[in-house]
């Protein structure tokens, strides 16, 4: 791969939250970028207003992943593959885990049948779910990882996305396919949503719309998170890099926050009265579901290749949420 010239280039999932930023970094690139969406949990309108401005370098296929590579798309060919596409969110995995394991394994298998034979460099989104219940802080990609059992579905998004690498890697060690796996820590900013269990979003809405903030278990856990605008330009450069290829980078910021003082800088940040209410697991999720304590990444290797650093400021993303519930919302 080579950035300086146009390419032709796939994203799956590229309607989702971070598929449609991705896709508006590829065009801005100046590459021709095909979507190939089942619209689950994907939108149409975050890249409607790219369809309109870039009709002749953006096409759209609304289609199953898995059929339409060995259907429609079983010929075509491309510079470059961005696999995106995949269930997402805990509330989604815990209500539908059934669809959650099929989905992720059967479409990345069908991806790495696509591209095996033809050497196309391949990108596969991962997350640091994968890590599942570990305690070693932070999170290193040759860190043991530790599941719950399979009688608690909380941990089958985890589990099909570690089959989702380990067939990555695989393919990459036995047909020498171009392949990076990231591995994303809770990528936030404009056009997620709250619907699916992700917390940023829905402590936003609350807040811009006056209802409580609601917090799950004692609001202790912490995480790192890191605005989608840092994430998505480092992806084509992670794939053009042959130092990434055939290995697992962590991929988000390593600088912890507690859901409780999240919940707080949310308030303070939109100057929001919200109350913050504590719901138990029990009562958010399911009986017996199990959440973890912390999630840091070691972020040593992808600094050491390619120097990544995030620059957006949660205080910045919050507010550019919020501006999308309420356009009139602006610093206090």
């Amino acid at each position: 791969m080579h950035s300086s010239a146009s390419q032709h280039l796939l994203v799956t999932g590229g309607s989702g939250f971070i598929g449609s930023h991705l896709v508006a970094h590829l065009l801005e690139l100046g590459h021709r970028v095909d979507v190939v969406d089942d619209l689950s949990t994907g939108r149409l309108s975050n890249i409607e207003g790219l369809l309109s401005s870039h009709s002749e370098r953006l096409r759209f296929m609304h289609a199953d992943l898995a059929g339409w590579l060995v259907g429609p798309g079983a010929n075509s060919r491309y510079d470059a593959i961005y696999h995106l596409a995949a269930a997402v969110g805990v509330k989604l995995v815990v209500d539908d885990p059934i669809s959650t394991i099929e989905t992720n394994i059967v479409q990345t298998s069908a991806v790495l049948e696509h591209v095996r034979d033809h050497g196309t460099p391949l990108f596969i989104a991962s997350t640091s779910e994968v890590y599942g219940k570990s305690e070693a802080i932070p999170f290193h990609e040759e860190s043991d990882i530790t599941f719950g059992p399979t009688s608690r579905s909380r941990w089958s998004y985890a589990c099909s996305k570690a089959i989702d690498e380990y067939l990555g890697l695989a393919h990459s060690q036995r047909h020498g396919t171009p392949t990076v796996i990231a591995r994303f820590f809770n990528t936030v900013g404009p056009r997620q949503l709250g619907k699916y269990g992700m917390v940023l979003p829905s402590f936003v809405s609350a807040a811009v719309e006056g209802r409580s903030i609601q917090v799950y278990g004692d609001g202790e856990q912490s995480r790192c998170f890191c605005d989608v605008r840092d994430i998505v330009p480092i992806l084509p450069r992670m794939l053009e890099n042959q130092e990434c290829h055939g290995r697992v980078f962590n991929l988000g910021n390593d600088q912890p926050i507690t859901i409780n003082a999240l919940a707080r800088l949310v308030c303070d940040t939109l100057d929001s009265e919200s109350k913050i209410e504590k719901i138990p697991y029990s009562e958010a999720y399911a009986p017996g579901f199990e959440d973890l304590v912390a999630r840091v990444p070691d972020l040593s290797r992808i600094r050491e290749v390619l120097d990544f650093r995030p620059t957006y400021p949660l205080t910045q993303t919050i507010l550019d949420l919020a501006r999308l519930v309420d356009p009139g919302t602006q610093p206090s």
